[in-house]
């Protein structure tokens, strides 16, 4: 390559990194405007009255407070001068009204809006929850559990401040900086202007530290959810780290993620430490002028120690909410930091939300038929290549054929996991892609080769997909799945807790819950993706016979690498490089001795 065609490169390079940068410049400021626009819309405006209510407790509280301040001018130049009793007790009774004020406005002021903040973060992490578990399959695979969960229970935290204390006190700060500043003026506006211009050169300094903070805050939260998420999988994959002996690898990769949290800390505690320092010192170098232009004022008898004893405490009633606003500030910005990434969740669209999705099937017969459907994970990377075949009302529909040939996207698109890229899928002649999938999947069981349970009993578990069903229907597809073979050996029978993801059971015991599960929900569309791969012979031929009964009058698809499962398969398509290599009964395939009749008589050798 020569150095002209080289430096041409790099002057491209660069002048395309510079567009991206000025065009990531208004997508973020859309972004922060989208944030300030749905706080106000769906969190503020919502809660108005409350606020509202709000607003007329810090007004009375900041009223009240400010009255200690006018009250100690009154004591120092007409009480104690004229040694006016009367006039003090008045004051004390005045002064004592004032504090109850602020104690009763106060107390309201945290239980309502701080009781409000938290019921408002519970309401949003459901909506982001309910968001989350409506996206398509596809989303999960290319994000970590642990990654989400911190997204739902993590992002929202922030946003109390914008409905708790903090959006008030900031209201209420301002509030009482305006007041304070009428009465310092009314006092001695010189002294005043002295005060004021070391905090319009703090406000200058706090605009640019929050400005700096904000993503600082935003980039916590994705490493938050990072390391959350390695740490979900790692506690979740135990025994395999445990087998490889890679607990020191685990932990090495945890303190990389925890130092990564702590960095990003320590940048938001300096600016934040700045701000405060800042405060700290022009609190201090105002403090210096007030005391010097006071002190002259006084001994040339033109301000008298009671205007100066006033002055001195409005002052600080104009200052500590000047400071105090910007720790609100700080948890403001970090509160926008955290709707930002809600935002990102909430801006993406559920699986169910296309528009195309409008058809309610109140009925299934279950006649599925694929047209020269397409599919790719990765674009350009197509997975399957023009499957077309019927897969008529009761029948058994088996998929075979090497690992990573299709069968399980075939039966994932059947199961309306995922859409085609192009062609089309049809139920009861119904375009699938313009069905809703609530009515879809209402009618759908699926026994998936990974046989995830919860957390709880075997009971729980099977009634997972028909929580209200009666106890005969339980107990019958207790039977049917073999399950009670198993169970009555246990003290707490179908009561017995399982472990997270039924750690305390075989594998074949988990297949077993899973299959009475797809049972009790009496689908009329079946996916069995490896339903048998964990059984021994013995239970394998009792779940072949309860199998058999329950597939007829259902659609079934059968996924199975034990070929000797599905010999009375209605049809077997043999996938092979996202197409189907050969279709017919198991006696057709056998007889025409192609791929089929390989994999059989391979597996029958060992």
């Amino acid at each position: 390559m020569s150095q002209e065609h080289t430096v041409e490169v790099e002057l491209e390079e660069e002048q395309q990194e510079s567009a991206d940068k000025a065009e990531d410049k208004p997508k973020k400021k859309r972004q922060s405007l989208n944030t300030v626009r749905y706080a106000f819309k769906q969190i503020i405006w919502p809660r108005r009255k409350l606020l509202a209510f709000g607003l007329i407790l810090i007004v009375l509280n900041r009223g009240a407070g400010l009255v200690l301040p006018g009250s100690s001018k009154v004591l120092m130049d007409d009480v104690i001068t004229a040694k006016d009793y009367d006039l003090l007790y008045l004051l004390l009774l005045v002064v004592g009204a004032a504090v109850l004020v602020q104690a009763v406005t106060s107390f309201f002021l945290t239980k309502l809006l701080s009781v409000e903040a938290q019921h408002l973060i519970s309401e949003l992490r459901s909506q982001v929850q309910k968001q989350i578990i409506r996206f398509p399959v596809g989303f999960f695979d290319n994000h970590k559990s642990g990654e989400l969960v911190s997204r739902i229970m993590s992002d929202v935290e922030g946003v109390r401040n914008l409905v708790g204390t903090g959006l008030v006190q900031l209201f209420g700060g301002v509030l009482t900086s305006v007041a304070s500043f009428i009465l310092l003026l009314n006092i001695n506006a010189k002294m005043t202007l002295y005060a004021i211009l070391p905090m319009v050169f703090f406000g200058f300094i706090s605009v640019k530290a929050f400005g700096y903070i904000r993503p600082i805050f935003r980039k916590r939260g994705e490493i938050n959810a990072d390391v959350t998420g390695r740490l979900t999988e790692s506690l979740g994959g135990i025994r395999v780290i445990k087998g490889f002996n890679a607990e020191a690898q685990e932990i090495k990769v945890f303190e990389d993620g925890v130092d990564r949290i702590f960095q990003n800390v320590k940048q938001s505690l300096t600016s934040t430490s700045l701000v405060t320092s800042a405060a700290t010192l022009l609190l201090g170098l105002t403090s210096v002028a007030i005391m010097a232009a006071g002190g002259n004022l006084i001994m040339d008898d033109q301000m008298t120690v009671g205007d100066f004893f006033a002055f001195t405490l409005y002052l600080g009633f104009l200052v500590a909410p000047i400071v105090q606003m910007g720790n609100i500030g700080s948890q403001i910005t970090e509160a926008f930091a955290g709707l930002d990434r809600m935002e990102d969740i909430l801006s993406l669209e559920q699986e169910d939300q296309n528009p195309r999705r409008v058809r309610e099937l109140d009925k299934i017969i279950g006649d599925i038929k694929f047209r020269d459907v397409r599919f790719a994970y990765e674009e350009n990377k197509e997975v399957l290549h023009g499957v077309t075949f019927d897969a008529p009302a009761g029948s058994v529909t088996a998929l075979v054929g090497s690992s990573g040939s299709g069968k399980t996207t075939i039966a994932g698109l059947a199961a309306s996991f995922m859409s085609p890229a192009s062609g089309t899928i049809t139920i009861d002649g119904v375009d699938m892609s313009t069905v809703t999938l609530d009515s879809y999947r209402s009618r759908l069981g699926v026994v998936l080769q990974d046989d995830f349970l919860f957390e709880g009993t075997i009971r729980e578990n099977i009634l997972f997909p028909r929580p209200d069903a009666t106890e005969e229907q339980l107990l019958e597809a207790v039977a049917a799945a073999h399950v009670k073979e198993f169970t009555d050996r246990f003290e707490d029978g179908l009561n017995t807790l399982i472990g997270e993801r039924g750690v305390k059971l075989s594998g074949g015991q988990r297949q077993r819950i899973a299959i009475a599960r797809a049972l009790l929900a009496e689908p009329q569309i079946l996916i069995l993706d490896e339903a048998t791969s964990n059984l021994d012979t013995e239970s394998e031929l009792l779940i072949q016979k309860s199998l058999t009964r329950l597939m007829e009058g259902r659609t079934t698809f059968v996924i199975a690498h034990r070929l000797s499962t599905i010999r009375k398969a209605d049809q077997i398509l043999v996938i092979e490089n996202g197409r189907i290599a050969e279709r017919g009964t198991h006696d057709e395939l056998i007889a025409s001795k192609g791929r089929y009749y390989q994999l059989y008589t391979y597996q029958a050798r060992i």
